[in-house]
């Protein structure tokens, strides 16, 4: 199989084979685990408006038009890398700054099979250097499990105000907003 996927194992095969839904943040999921036991709201970090799972993973596609837009999670997100070409994740973390990961199977390109994004933090994923056909085929756990009560997607104008020096990347994840500024709304 190449790096983009062989021409037997497309996106639409695994989408059907996984019964895969659109996702809110762009690209299809599935959930393919939730922990059976739950954490109690006074276990959790106050964060937490409720009792959450133990934990949970999705499969999640992305296809090379397709990006899954910048958001955000009450729960740190640990993402594995499965199959399709590879992935840049773009992460504003809480703390500040700006960071790309890049998920795949080239070590040598400084890929790595696993990557966390640590909660709090805006992020988005868009394939690297995408062909028309390509996609990829990813994982992602979340601990304490995901609620979509803990999934916030962002406001573009806001990431510019607040990182305005990565304008290149809000550009290709929010094509329709025209050019940006820093004192858009």
């Amino acid at each position: 199989m190449s790096s983009a996927g062989s021409a037997v194992e497309t996106a639409q095969i695994w989408i059907d084979r996984l019964d895969m839904q659109p996702h809110p943040e762009g690209g299809h999921y599935c959930r393919s685990y939730l922990a059976s036991e739950s954490l109690a709201e006074s276990a959790l970090p106050a964060r937490y408006p409720g009792a959450r799972p133990t934990g949970s993973a999705i499969h999640f596609l992305l296809q090379a038009s397709e990006r899954s837009v910048f958001h955000r999670l009450r729960s740190d997100e640990l993402w594995h890398f499965y199959a399709g070409a590879p992935l840049a994740i773009h992460e504003f973390p809480h703390t500040g700054g700006y960071r790309q990961h890049l998920l795949g199977q080239d070590w040598r390109q400084g890929q790595r099979f696993q990557v966390v994004i640590p909660h709090g933090g805006w992020f988005g994923a868009e394939l690297l250097r995408p062909a028309a056909d390509s996609w990829t085929l990813v994982g992602a756990t979340v601990a304490p499990g995901f609620d979509f009560a803990d999934f916030e997607l962002a406001d573009p104008h806001a990431l510019l105000r607040e990182y305005g020096g990565q304008q290149e990347v809000l550009r290709r994840f929010y094509p329709d907003l025209g050019p940006l500024s820093a004192d858009s709304p």
